[in-house]
């Protein structure tokens, strides 16, 4: 993460009210913050105070709050406008990055009162694209489990529970990351994670689940592990806490022998499989999914609510005019 010694007082001091009041994660603080300094990089060059135009040597921690107070709706729509042109971002990115950008200019003029006019106040976020989540099927998904339990990897224990954990519970990669043995309750089958916002929520572990950790603290490591990591659930090689990039790589090497697509399928289509799955197969309500999933809007969790084509068929099928000729 950049220094904030190369920031300018009024984004550290958002970054601070973003951590102490809106109770924003780290990885959040990590993301404004590269949105904002990307953004003040692109108002510096715009409004002709930077003679530098590669935007990775930008100096801004001078960019003065009046040079702020001059920013116009117009220029924000620029901005936008040259993600999408000139670095093709997507709708989803720069729809994250006009709600970082709407709620830094609100802190600005509401809660800091450094700036007296809001040009961020009518700022509209970028129409998406709404397309159905990539999963698999409840074949694939046994499939995917059983080559993880058949392997011969002398790591197939912890393996075959994060597979399993991804395929059951529907939960996020960082939330699995950060599991700590001390979260289970062993006597109740469930776990506490911390998901987006730092907002806590409880997962009700079936039998595969506690049966695939229970295997897996058989053989997990003792002795030896980083003293920062001895609480961790998953453990590497090295005996300290699992890293995302490692937690990705053993889903992509599973998927690869289970004769998956890799450029269909990666290890958040495994959050999309488990919810798809419960949603059809197990008729879970949409607000236990959403429970589940740890979505703030029920809006986010509708994508799983989509019929799949035998659902279509069978409504065709079943429509009472269907033998009438």
């Amino acid at each position: 993460m950049v220094s904030r010694n190369e920031n300018p007082d009024y984004l550290n001091s958002f970054l601070d009210y973003s951590i102490t009041i809106l109770n924003k994660s780290p990885n959040s603080i990590k993301e404004y913050n590269y949105d904002l300094r990307n953004f003040l990089k692109f108002i510096k060059i715009e409004f002709g105070l930077s003679a530098e135009k590669d935007y990775s040597k930008v100096d801004i921690h001078d960019l003065d709050i009046n040079i702020i107070k001059k920013i116009k709706l117009e220029d924000i729509h620029k901005y936008i406008s040259h993600m999408a042109t000139d670095l093709r971002s997507k709708p989803a990115t720069r729809a994250r990055k006009v709600s970082t950008i709407r709620v830094f200019f609100k802190y600005l003029a509401s809660k800091a009162k450094l700036i007296e006019t809001n040009p961020a106040q009518n700022l509209e976020t970028p129409k998406l694209d709404k397309r159905l989540p990539k999963y698999l099927s409840l074949e694939e998904s046994k499939k995917l489990i059983e080559v993880t339990k058949t392997a011969s990897d002398e790591n197939k224990e912890r393996d075959l529970a994060i597979i399993t954990l991804f395929l059951n519970c529907g939960m996020r990669l960082s939330e699995l990351v950060s599991i700590n043995i001390k979260d289970i309750n062993f006597s109740e089958n469930k776990l506490n994670v911390i998901g987006k916002g730092n907002k806590e929520r409880t997962i009700y572990l079936n039998k595969s689940c506690m049966n695939a950790i229970n295997d897996y603290l058989k053989v997990r490591p003792h002795e030896g592990v980083k003293y920062e990591s001895k609480d961790a659930l998953f453990l590497s090689k090295r005996k300290e806490r699992i890293s995302n990039r490692m937690v990705q790589e053993i889903v992509k090497r599973e998927l690869a022998k289970a004769g998956l697509d890799l450029n269909k399928y990666s290890t958040h289509k495994l959050r999309h499989t488990a919810a798809t799955l419960m949603y059809q197969y197990g008729h879970v309500d949409i607000r236990a999914l959403q429970v589940l999933l740890g979505h703030e809007s029920i809006s986010t969790t509708e994508i799983y609510t989509h019929v799949n084509d035998e659902q279509v068929k069978d409504a065709v099928n079943k429509n009472p005019l269907a033998n009438e000729t």
